[in-house]
C-alpha cells in the first residue's frame, strides 16, 4: 500500500501541471547543456546526452522529488585538462568512475556530512549560485549581442514571466514567455542570437558506448584524480540543492538515496556517451516556480530535452536566446535570498561574515566546492571561538593548598587557558587541587593538556589530586594519557 501511494504521489498527482513545468525546464536545459559541453571542449551532443540520461534517471532513482539534475558548469569545469591532454574518451571512463565513487560515498554514509553546513553557509552558496546564473547571461547581453532587439525581447519576456500570473496560472509563465517570443523572432525575424547558435543538435538517439581507452592501471590513474574530483563537487552541489528545494517545498529528502541516485545516474550516463553532471539549482528553481513538486516534471524534462533536439531540432534551434536569458534572469532575482539583507543587520557578525566569504569565493572562483569548504571552515573556527568564551576558571588558596576550578567545554581552542591559569613554582604551597566537576574533556589536546600540567606541578615536588572527572573524560584520561596512566594514583573519579 505505502509503495502504491507513493507510485500515485510521485507520478501521478497534478499530471498537467508535473508535465508543463517539465517541458520548461527542457527548453532552459538546452541552451545550458551545449554552453558546458563547450566549456569541457567536448561536442554539445555530450552534455545533452548527459543531461537527458541523468534528468531521467535520477527521476526514478534520486532522494529528492522535483529537483532537477543534469550537466553541470561545476562538473564540467574540473575535466578541462582531462579531455585536453587525454580525449574525450577518457572523459567517459571518468564519468562512469564517478558513479562509482559516489555510490561508495553512499555506503559510507558521506551524506551525513550535510548536517556540518551551517545556515549561513546555505545562504551563501544560494546567493553565490544566483549571482553565477546573472553573470553566466551577461555574453547574450553585451558585445556583438548588444543589440535593441536583444535587451527588448529579454524585457518583454520578463514582463511576460512575472505579468502572467496575475491573469492566469493555466500554463507556466516561462513557457509562455518563450513560445511567445519564439512565435514573434520567427514570424518577424529578428536578428537576434538562438540556440542553434550555440551549437549543433544532435539527430540520433543516445546509445551504448564502451569507453575506448585502455584497461590498465596507468588509465585508472589517468582518471581516478578527476573522478574524485567530480563526485564530491557534483554531490555537494546535490545535497546543497537538495536541502534548498526542501526549504522551498516545506517537505524533506532522502539525502542518502540521494548520493545513490547521482551515482547511478553518472555511472549509466558514462556508457552512453554523456559527461558528469549533477543537481542543478537554476533549473530545480525553474521547476519548481513552474509547478513541478514530483518526479514527474523531473522525467518529462529529460525525455522532452531529447524529443526537442532530435525530433524537433530545427525548429528548437530557431528559439531566440533572448527568451531564454529572460527565464533565467528570473531565476537568478527568484534564487537570491533578499532576506539576506535585512538579516545581516539582526544576525551574529561571524554569520555574517561566513555567508560573506562564501559568496565571495564562489563568485571569485567559480568553484562550489572552495566557496562551500571556506564556509564550513570559517563556521568551525567561529564555533569553536564561541565554545572557548564559555569555559571559566576560578582558584582558592588555602593554607598550603591551591584549589582550581575547572568548568566548560576543554578541548584544543581551549586548552591554552587552564595552563597560563596555573601558578608554578609557588613557594608554601605543598598540595595543588584541579577540580573539573562542571568541565567535559574531549580530545588528545584536553589530556594532554592535563599531562603537562601535572607532570611539571610533581616535578616541582607538589602534590596533585585531579578530583571530578566524569566518566566519558576520565574514560579519555585514562586512554590517552602520555604517561603510563599517572591519574590512576591522583584520585580521580567519576560523577
Amino acid at each position: 500500500m505505502a509503495i502504491h501511494s507513493d507510485f500515485k504521489r510521485d507520478w501521478l498527482s497534478n499530471p498537467k501541471t508535473e508535465f508543463l513545468a517539465g517541458l520548461v525546464v527542457a527548453l532552459a536545459l538546452i541552451p545550458e547543456a551545449i554552453g558546458f559541453a563547450i566549456i569541457a571542449g567536448v561536442d554539445p551532443r555530450v552534455g545533452l546526452y548527459a543531461s537527458f540520461s541523468i534528468a531521467v534517471i535520477i527521476a526514478m532513482v534520486g532522494g529528492r522529488p522535483g529537483m532537477i539534475s543534469a550537466a553541470t558548469a561545476a562538473v564540467a569545469v574540473l575535466v578541462v585538462p582531462l579531455v585536453r591532454d587525454h580525449g574525450v574518451e577518457y572523459l567517459f571512463a571518468a564519468t562512469i568512475l564517478m558513479g562509482v565513487f559516489q555510490g561508495i560515498a553512499a555506503l559510507l554514509r558521506l551524506d551525513l556530512l550535510m548536517r556540518f553546513v551551517s545556515r549561513s553557509v546555505i545562504t551563501g552558496f544560494v546567493n553565490a549560485l544566483a549571482i553565477l546564473i546573472f553573470m553566466a547571461q551577461l555574453p547574450q547581453l553585451t558585445g556583438e549581442a548588444f543589440t535593441m532587439q536583444t535587451y527588448a525581447m529579454v524585457a518583454a519576456g520578463l514582463a511576460i514571466i512575472y505579468g502572467l500570473p496575475k491573469l492566469t496560472s493555466l500554463v507556466p509563465s516561462p513557457l509562455a514567455a518563450i513560445i511567445v517570443l519564439a512565435g514573434v523572432s520567427i514570424y518577424f525575424k529578428v536578428d537576434v542570437s538562438t540556440v542553434g547558435d550555440m551549437g549543433e543538435l544532435p539527430d540520433s538517439l543516445p546509445w551504448l558506448h564502451i569507453p575506448q581507452v585502455p584497461l590498465t592501471w596507468e588509465t585508472l590513474q589517468i582518471i581516478a584524480p578527476f573522478s574524485l574530483a567530480m563526485a564530491a563537487v557534483g554531490l555537494l552541489e546535490s545535497l546543497l540543492t537538495a536541502s534548498i528545494v526542501d526549504d522551498m517545498t516545506e517537505t524533506r529528502s532522502d539525502k542518502r538515496r540521494e548520493t545513490y541516485g547521482q551515482g547511478i545516474a553518472n555511472f549509466i550516463t558514462g556508457w552512453i556517451g554523456g559527461m558528469g553532471g549533477c543537481a542543478m539549482i537554476g533549473q530545480s528553481v525553474i521547476n519548481i516556480k513552474s509547478g513541478g513538486r514530483r518526479r514527474l516534471s523531473t522525467f518529462v524534462a529529460g525525455v522532452m530535452l531529447l524529443v526537442l533536439i532530435v525530433g524537433l531540432g530545427p525548429l528548437v534551434a530557431q528559439i531566440p536566446m533572448p527568451a531564454l536569458v529572460a527565464v533565467m534572469i528570473f531565476v537568478s532575482v527568484s534564487t537570491f535570498r533578499w532576506k539576506s539583507f535585512v538579516e545581516a543587520a539582526h544576525h551574529p557578525w561571524p554569520s555574517n561574515v561566513v555567508m560573506l566569504a562564501t559568496v565571495v569565493m564562489v563568485v571569485a572562483t567559480h568553484d562550489l566546492s572552495i566557496g562551500v569548504l571556506t564556509g564550513v571552515l570559517l563556521s568551525g573556527i567561529f564555533f569553536a571561538w564561541k565554545v572557548r568564551q564559555l569555559v571559566t576558571i576560578q582558584d582558592f588558596i588555602e593554607v598550603t593548598t591551591h584549589r582550581y576550578v575547572f568548568a566548560g567545554q576543554i578541548f584544543f581552542g581551549s586548552v591554552d587557558m587552564l595552563y597560563e591559569a596555573m601558578e608554578f613554582n609557588e613557594e608554601g604551597i605543598d598540595t595543588v587541587i584541579i577540580d573539573v566537576h562542571d568541565a567535559h574533556f574531549w580530545d588528545i589536546s584536553a589530556t594532554g593538556m592535563l599531562d603537562k600540567i601535572v607532570d611539571r606541578l610533581k616535578g616541582e615536588g607538589k602534590k596533585v589530586e585531579v578530583i571530578g572527572l566524569n566518566q566519558a573524560s576520565a574514560t579519555l584520561v585514562e586512554k590517552y594519557s602520555e604517561n603510563d596512566r599517572p591519574f590512576e594514583s591522583l584520585g580521580v573519579i567519576g560523577h
